[in-house]
């Protein structure tokens, strides 16, 4: 225009708005338009924050500043649920992306929509550029956004757990864990099923894991001490701490008995000392406080099913105990195993009683005969009630 030439490039354009920019905007007031050649054509910023001596070129803009950055105030509430905003902008734009579902911004790579621009650059620059610009400075974990950098801090090495579910105060780290709790726990969704056998789960990590594991026969994860299997890490890691190193991490705080699985401790408390009884049978009513006993209830008392066939005489039966006495009773010769001293017959060869009482030392074959032993002998329980009496049985 003039060919002058400037030190910065804001002297450059503070020359060419002032002197060479002709602008038409026009204002109903004669402070509007001296606010608006100060500010935009002179670039002057004459209201500095005496907080954090930022400047702005409006009062308002300061004064907003202020009450949000420095107050903390959030004085827009969505009618919707309650959330509050700093400023009306952000709220109309949480109205139009949460509720109303709007997503305005696209992906020209994979036509993937955002309701908002950041996050659309945000997905670009992670997903399809591969870019992780935020790295952690106490893990050296790299995030491709700063929204999950922060996530991760506040949640990992923090601690922290924001989100308090109101119907049980279970707390968790992240709002989408809440949702999901809320969801698939007190709202009892099942919204993934699965298309071989019609299972349904509340989560879809749960339906993929179930179809690679159940139909797919995937066990991935193998045991370097016995060779054994597993479709999931959280079993095969509960498998070497329980089995192979003995680990009993959860003690009762009642009753202070030991088990090598939290899902063992956690059954045993509810089941136990809280007498719960969770599950329901729909034909007949009647409760039971595992799931496992549930399902064979409904399978040999509803369905009838007999899995349990005698291979001398093909007879089907509910229970493997049923098939065992059986066995026993009927065909004599399945007692092959006999005693070299007396001639006794038994069906299995060893005898072996591995399972000691440490209360009196009796021994036992199996750990189940053991622990009966301990809680109807040594704790004197009677867990049994006949339905007709009352009276407790000890079996």
């Amino acid at each position: 225009m003039c060919a002058k030439r400037f030190a910065s490039k804001q002297s450059l354009l503070l020359h060419i708005n002032t002197v060479h920019d002709k602008c038409e905007k026009k204002f109903g007031q004669k402070h509007q338009s001296l606010t608006s050649l100060k500010m935009v054509h002179k670039g002057r910023k004459d209201h500095a924050c005496d907080k954090c001596e930022k400047k702005f070129g409006r009062i308002t803009n300061l004064i907003r500043h202020q009450r949000t950055v420095h107050e903390g105030r959030k004085d827009y509430a969505c009618d919707n649920c309650g959330k509050k905003f700093r400023d009306p902008s952000t709220l109309i734009r949480h109205i139009k992306t949460v509720h109303e579902g709007h997503k305005d911004y696209a992906c020209d790579k994979c036509e993937k929509k955002f309701g908002h621009k950041h996050q659309l650059l945000a997905h670009q620059q992670s997903v399809h550029e591969g870019r992780k610009d935020y790295a952690c400075n106490k893990c050296e974990k790299k995030f491709g956004q700063k929204s999950h950098f922060l996530r991760h801090q506040k949640t990992v090495h923090e601690g922290r757990k924001d989100y308090t579910c109101d119907k049980c105060e279970k707390k968790f780290g992240l709002k989408h864990h809440l949702l999901l709790h809320q969801r698939t726990v007190h709202d009892g969704r099942k919204d993934f099923s699965c298309d071989t056998c019609d299972k349904r789960f509340g989560l879809k990590t749960d339906l993929f894991r179930h179809q690679n594991t159940v139909h797919g026969g995937r066990r991935d994860y193998a045991c370097n001490k016995c060779e054994k299997k597993f479709g999931q890490k959280s079993h095969f890691l509960s498998h070497q701490n329980t089995v192979h190193e003995g680990r009993k991490d959860y003690t009762c705080d009642k009753c202070e008995k030991k088990f090598g699985q939290k899902q063992g401790w956690l059954f045993h408390q509810r089941t136990i000392h809280e007498g719960r009884k969770d599950y329901t049978c729909d034909k007949c009513e009647k409760v039971f406080g595992e799931k496992s006993v549930l399902l064979l209830h409904q399978r040999t008392v509803h369905e009838g099913r007999k899995n349990y066939t005698c291979d001398k005489c093909d007879k089907k039966f509910e229970f493997q105990s049923h098939l065992s006495r059986h066995q026993i009773s009927v065909h004599k010769d399945f007692e092959k195993f006999v005693c070299n001293k007396c001639e006794k017959k038994f069906t299995v060869h060893e005898g072996r009683k591995d399972y000691r009482c440490d209360k009196c030392e009796k021994k036992f074959g199996n750990k189940s005969d053991m622990l009966k032993h301990q809680r109807t002998v040594h704790e004197g329980r009677k867990d049994y009630i006949c339905d007709n009496t009352q009276n407790k049985l000890l079996l």
